[in-house]
């Protein structure tokens, strides 16, 4: 008979198992220290508007707030505002952690405003086949005497080199692109010190900055790398997320588009107007209202030109005038090519903001024959005999039938629709009937042709 007897563990063995979970501790703690710094990624595209310059400035403070080891911003921009611009250099100058814009993807700009953000970040880095430069500004009353225009160039260029002292750019290059309008290719930037590198993709980009020392908030622009608070990029092995734009954000921002809102500004009135040639359609004259609410946004965070703006206002005259004197189109062939007009110079080019002429043309031409057909209509409207009374000259009058209900129906007649019945039998959609007379705000009428109406 066997006994069984209790064995104590082997101290090897107890060995061994606290090296197996020790292992597989750091086995599952490994994919986290693997991931490295996290990098949160926003976009500047399009023109530089209040809508960018709030989405890069929640950006920056999430990043802040989250514990973000760097905000990368990817920017392609003909231009913008300038106080946006302004706001924007200003979140990225007193930014807690390091701000980094990469002006790509090949082919993209980081003109005018977009210069002078780039040139404020800690790493400023461009795609190959890339350009930047172009940021003198533009007077938005257009043309100003000499002397005013001087002094907002010479504020603009001295705000651009306290920028490119503070980063250790070149500061002849930078100034100049405020003065003279200067602009250089990505290759040409690094060579002479504008930008930090040219680098294709995100990958390359954060390979190529990872050990980059940068400082935030210098206060010694002579020794900037003895001030301000020093942090090492770490962004070989960043985890990069994107923070992205709002819905409502998006939907404002895309209509900071001059050609939208060339279409909102062409549209709207038109559409009042037929508002007021047919009274009572209500649809119409809401769609306006719409489009001009719109049209309106987009010229408050897009650089406007005032000469542009009057000229659009001509337009509008002249597509009224057609409306209340139509004849051979005379008054909406001048308002079209006003509006033509009004297109190339509402929306400053040198901004790199402007409509394209093939997409103006077509749209000009458009609105001058709608301008022409709401004329014809609301003449048309106004030559037809008035209601007076109980009868009133509609009595005689002659319209077609639209819907029908048996006997009663109603009547398009003198531009307007009648409840109607008819004096014998029924009506039939489409025949052409003859008032006989007005009963309260009920027409009675009868077939014109009784050989073409038959009883149901």
């Amino acid at each position: 008979m066997h006994t069984s007897q209790h064995r104590r563990p082997r101290p090897r063995a107890l060995v061994l198992a606290v090296l197996v979970t020790l292992l597989g501790l750091g086995m599952l703690a490994a994919p986290a220290s693997a991931q490295g710094e996290r990098i949160l990624v926003a976009e500047a595209r399009g023109a530089i508007t209040p809508v960018i310059a709030n989405h890069l400035a929640d950006a920056v403070a999430a990043a802040e707030a989250g514990g973000y080891h760097a905000v990368l911003v990817e920017l392609d921009t003909p231009g913008g505002l300038e106080d946006a611009m302004r706001d924007i250099v200003k979140t990225f100058l007193s930014a807690d952690v390091p701000v980094i814009v990469h002006v790509s993807p090949s082919g993209a700009r980081a003109a005018s405003a977009g210069a002078i953000m780039t040139f404020a970040a800690h790493v400023a880095a461009m795609a190959p086949g890339t350009n930047i430069g172009a940021a003198t500004p533009v007077p938005l009353e257009g043309e100003l005497p000499e002397e005013l225009a001087n002094k907002i160039i010479a504020d603009s260029a001295a705000y651009a080199e306290a920028i490119a002292e503070l980063r250790g750019r070149d500061v002849e290059f930078v100034v100049d692109t405020v003065r003279e309008g200067r602009s250089a290719s990505s290759t040409e930037a690094e060579e002479i010190g504008a930008i930090d590198l040219v680098t294709a993709t995100r990958s390359s980009l954060l390979a190529d900055i990872d050990g980059r020392s940068v400082f935030l908030n210098p206060s010694d622009v002579e020794d900037i790398e003895g001030s301000g608070t020093e942090v090492v990029l770490a962004t070989a092995d960043a985890v990069l997320e994107d923070y992205e734009m709002s819905w409502t954000r998006q939907l404002l921002q895309s209509l900071a588009n001059p050609n939208l809102a060339l279409i909102f500004l062409s549209i709207g009135p038109l559409a009042i107007l037929y508002e007021l040639a047919s009274p009572g359609a209500i649809i119409p004259g809401v769609i306006g209202a719409i489009m001009l609410i719109l049209g309106f946004f987009s010229l408050a965070v897009l650089p406007v030109n005032i000469a542009g703006v009057l000229l659009l206002l001509l337009a509008v005259a002249m597509f009224i005038a057609e409306l209340f004197a139509p004849g051979v189109g005379v008054f909406a062939g001048a308002g079209a090519l006003a509006l033509i007009a009004a297109g190339v110079f509402l929306f400053d080019q040198p901004t790199g903001v402007g409509v394209d002429l093939s997409f103006l043309i077509p749209i000009a031409v458009a609105v001058g024959l709608a301008a022409i057909f709401i004329g014809r209509f609301a003449w048309n409207i106004h030559q037809t005999r008035p209601y007076t009374g109980q009868g009133g000259s509609y009595v005689g009058a002659v319209g077609e039938v639209r819907e029908t209900r048996g006997q009663t129906g109603r009547v398009w007649v003198n531009g307007q629709m009648w409840r109607a019945r008819a004096e014998d039998g029924q009506l039939r959609r489409g025949d052409r009937v003859e008032v006989v007379r007005v009963d309260g705000l009920e027409l009675v009428v009868s077939p014109v042709d009784q050989e073409t109406t038959t009883q149901a």
